[in-house]
């Protein structure tokens, strides 16, 4: 598909995530899915509010997308314990990791989402997320597979949408392609303004980020992470 072009409407029965689970788990693991996930799963059906998500009010709501195994995640809810965060993965052996971390921690201002993150954005209400995070998503990166990648006209209408005004979305690669494709979107969603005036602006990671195992072992690999920001405007 060409840049300029708009993307189609996706197809509902094609997911944006490759495989739900991986290498076999763990009693402790199975204990966790069935006893604490029922707990933490956000509701299949109907509008959410926000708010109300959370055993104790909360001052603001964000939502990451695709946590993998959740440290990210989890380093936002410890250095802001004033803040719900909503997290969607539908890969079993991360979102198996992000529980322990919950469960050990005693980390109650987090929610899962353990479907494909599409299902849940038209159910948010409006100016509801003050931060939207994509964190190194699944590149797609062969031509044929590139209407799987997450970031399209659709969903950036979606994030944008949920997003309160002067809300962040943020967003990290190391595949300059996949950069480039969000930078055009973004810049096509009149509702979306990419924030950055300098070079440093989109190589310098965020005040508080935390890093994550994939971060380590790309730049390892001598590959440059870029980190975009775009406000809702």
């Amino acid at each position: 598909m060409d840049d300029h072009d708009t993307d189609a409407a996706p197809d509902r029965g094609r997911a944006f995530y490759g495989r739900r689970k991986g290498k076999r788990l763990r009693p402790g693991q199975e204990e966790r899915l069935t006893d604490l996930l029922p707990r933490l799963r956000l509701p299949e059906s109907g509008s959410l509010d926000a708010a109300a998500l959370f055993p104790r009010p909360v001052t603001a709501t964000w939502l990451e997308i695709g946590f993998g195994g959740g440290e990210h995640l989890a380093a936002q809810a410890r250095l802001n314990p004033g803040t719900g965060i909503i997290g969607c993965e539908p890969f079993v052996n991360g979102v198996v990791k992000l529980l322990r971390t919950l469960d050990d921690e005693a980390i109650d201002t987090v929610r899962i989402w353990d479907r494909d993150a599409m299902e849940l954005l038209p159910r948010l209400a409006d100016a509801s997320i003050g931060r939207v995070f994509l964190l190194y998503p699944d590149p797609w990166p062969k031509r044929r597979q590139r209407k799987r990648r997450f970031v399209s006209d659709e969903s950036l209408a979606e994030i944008a949408r949920v997003l309160v005004p002067g809300g962040e979305f943020r967003f990290a690669s190391d595949i300059d392609d996949y950069v480039g494709w969000t930078l055009v979107r973004a810049a096509r969603c009149p509702s979306l303004r990419w924030t950055a005036t300098r070079a440093a602006d989109w190589t310098t990671p965020w005040p508080e980020w935390p890093g994550t195992r994939y971060e380590a072992k790309t730049t390892a690999e001598g590959r440059r992470p870029t980190y975009l920001t775009f406000e809702r405007v």
